[in-house]
């Protein structure tokens, strides 16, 4: 289970703002929404149920994910397909994975950054992530989706901003008994998992680790080099959990 305690919202009412991190809690919004009325869902009545519900998903898919085959060797609109695939999610799982990790670190990292710098750094590691798992698997008609390679971008800023964060985990191999550690320890075991998995992921359907790697090595390279002459404030008893 993934939690937070707010400091970022606190952070901005102890300035006289109420707006929070409005970015974040936005992209949850709409993500969630997008899933809820598409057939991915299954609970949208439109799209019918057995082989027109699946039809329905396929077609989705294929019109608003990234088909690396296509995407540099198509129409000029395929370009488009990195930005609304960030907003199109697989399953009910993929979705919510998703979500919890951008509201546990992408709130404090938008309150750092500024909602506008933030919103163009989210868009911009995502649409970089999945450009990069496209190039490198450019024969592949599998259809990419989901934020995540934004999100890893969210992590990789997050790591180089407050590597002292507490994160409190829970291990299901230890019987989900809470521990807690520094932010650093968390994301770069988080990172050395995803590199031995993508080691060991194949070119057929699957996550695509790749575009999680690439996307954590923007956002870290990108918060370094945008706030590496400051020091990264965290607020007093800031807490993430997971």
């Amino acid at each position: 289970m993934i939690g937070w305690r707010g400091a970022g919202l606190r952070s901005a009412v102890l300035r006289g703002t109420l707006t929070g991190p409005a970015v974040t809690y936005g992209v949850i919004a709409v993500c969630c929404a997008v899933f809820v009325i598409s057939p991915v869902s299954g609970i949208n009545p439109v799209y019918g149920t057995g082989d027109a519900l699946l039809t329905a998903q396929s077609l989705y898919f294929q019109r608003w994910g990234v088909i690396p085959a296509e995407l540099l060797s198509s129409s000029p609109d395929t370009l488009l397909t990195p930005l609304t695939a960030l907003f199109v999610h697989g399953s009910w799982l993929h979705l919510l994975g998703n979500m919890l990790f951008l509201y546990v670190f992408g709130a404090m990292a938008e309150e750092r950054m500024g909602q506008l710098e933030f919103a163009l750094f989210y868009l911009g590691c995502g649409y970089l992530a999945l450009l990069a798992y496209a190039a490198a698997n450019a024969d592949s008609e599998q259809t990419l989706v989901g934020a995540s390679g934004a999100i890893s971008g969210v992590l990789g800023a997050f790591l180089y901003l407050f590597p002292k964060a507490r994160v409190t985990s829970l291990f299901p191999f230890l019987f989900f008994l809470p521990l807690r550690f520094p932010a650093w320890i968390v994301l770069i075991f988080w990172f050395v998992l995803q590199g031995l998995a993508a080691r060991g992921a194949g070119s057929g359907p699957g996550v695509a680790y790749l575009a999680h790697l690439v996307g954590f090595g923007i956002g870290f390279l990108y918060a370094w080099g945008r706030f590496r002459r400051t020091a990264a404030a965290i607020p007093e008893g800031s807490d993430t959990g997971q």
